[in-house]
């Protein structure tokens, strides 16, 4: 498996199936919702498995904290390591990036996923296109003093 951060058209049109097939076609999510005014401003990942696209996931920056945002997997590659394999890959592109937190939205079935990647829930459950929600934040590096 290969995370790559969405450098050429084909890659983030990957991204894009990718996150359509989960959210869209899966979830129900309207496409109005899941394809929004964030997608220019955004860095996108996309995970690879022997050249196919089976994950994504995108981040951005929110009053400067880091915000992860749509990751997902095709429901046959779940339970395989591929969801923390992107998270990896976001968190590694944030602290290049001098962030030193993350927040996302998490669905409350991906509480435990999360929570095992060190997020700690910082909300109560708010709906988001109708699918339950808390946000969740992580420290992942210490700011440094000059």
């Amino acid at each position: 498996m290969e995370v790559k951060l969405a450098a050429t058209q084909q890659e983030l049109e990957d991204a894009f199936s990718i996150r359509k097939e989960v959210f869209i076609h899966e979830q129900h999510v309207p496409e109005e919702e899941e394809i929004d005014q964030y997608e220019d401003t955004s860095a996108h990942f996309v995970l690879y498995e022997n050249g196919q696209p089976i994950g994504a996931g995108r981040f951005r920056s929110l009053d400067g904290i880091g915000k992860v945002e749509r990751i997902c997997v095709l429901q046959e590659n779940r339970k395989s390591g591929a969801g923390k394999e992107i998270m990896n890959k976001i968190e590694e592109y944030a602290k290049e990036n001098g962030f030193a937190s993350l927040k996302l939205n998490a669905q409350t079935h991906a509480i435990p996923f999360y929570t095992r990647l060190g997020y700690e829930i910082v909300s109560e459950e708010f709906l988001d296109a109708g699918i339950p929600h808390r946000t969740m934040k992580k420290t992942i590096q210490q700011k440094t003093s000059v």
